[in-house]
């Protein structure tokens, strides 16, 4: 597949954990060829490090993560774990990097979220492939981000009223129950009704509710 970048998003990078100077070498090599942009470190402290430097919402780009899941200190597996405790696999899908010996551990790690594991010697055309994948997988993910956070944005924007009115709306109630209920007019109903679709950039109750059941926000009861 050949993977292409979201212009609402920045530069993909590939962020490459092993303690051995060749596989990172090899591997930014590898990557380059196919136009994309990597980050090597020599150790998992050294990439703990540059994450102490960099914002909460880091990264607003798509981005992936190879971690050797040998190395000296810090393994490979247990900054796996504390990624993934950090939620910070979520929007970049983590590869565990193995030699022979450790295919089993790979594997255990793969069934707790990694994305895959790759076996040394890796074949190129097919790591490349799937490093592909998983930065449209972070691609999606960042952009799902970035819908949520502007639900919440408009949300914050509604009145009080107009929050009980949507409550209402996405519960599919007519406007009439939605004035009984709320004891106003059916006037009043319709144009809080309007401001909430137009606040929610919206055109149906039904859109309403789904983008609501997708972002995280206030659901019918």
């Amino acid at each position: 597949m050949t993977f292409t970048t979201d212009p609402r998003l920045g530069l993909p990078t590939v962020y490459l954990v092993d303690d051995e100077d060749v596989v990172r070498d090899a591997l930014a090599w590898l990557l380059r060829s196919r136009r994309l942009l990597s980050e090597g470190f020599a150790s998992a402290e050294a990439f703990e490090a540059m994450l102490a430097t960099r914002s909460a919402g880091w990264p607003t780009s798509p981005a992936c993560l190879l971690l050797d899941v040998r190395m000296p200190g810090t393994s490979g597996l247990v900054l796996f774990e504390r990624l993934a405790e950090r939620g910070l696999l979520d929007s970049r899908p983590g590869f565990c990097l193995t030699g022979h010996g450790d295919v089993p551990t790979a594997v255990a790690a793969v069934n707790r979220g990694a994305f895959d594991f790759v076996e040394k010697p890796f074949a190129d055309n097919a790591l490349v492939d799937r490093i592909e994948q998983a930065m449209a997988k972070s691609t999606t993910a960042l952009l799902k981000q970035r819908d949520s956070v502007a639900v919440q944005r408009r949300l914050a924007e509604l009145t009080e009223r107009e929050r009980d009115v949507m409550r209402l709306v996405i519960e599919g109630r007519p406007n009439k129950l939605i004035a009984d209920e709320l004891s106003i007019s059916v006037r009043t109903v319709e144009v809080h009704r309007a401001r909430v679709f137009e606040k929610m950039e919206v055109r149906s109750a039904v859109e309403l509710a789904n983008m609501l059941r997708e972002h995280g926000g206030p659901r019918a009861s």
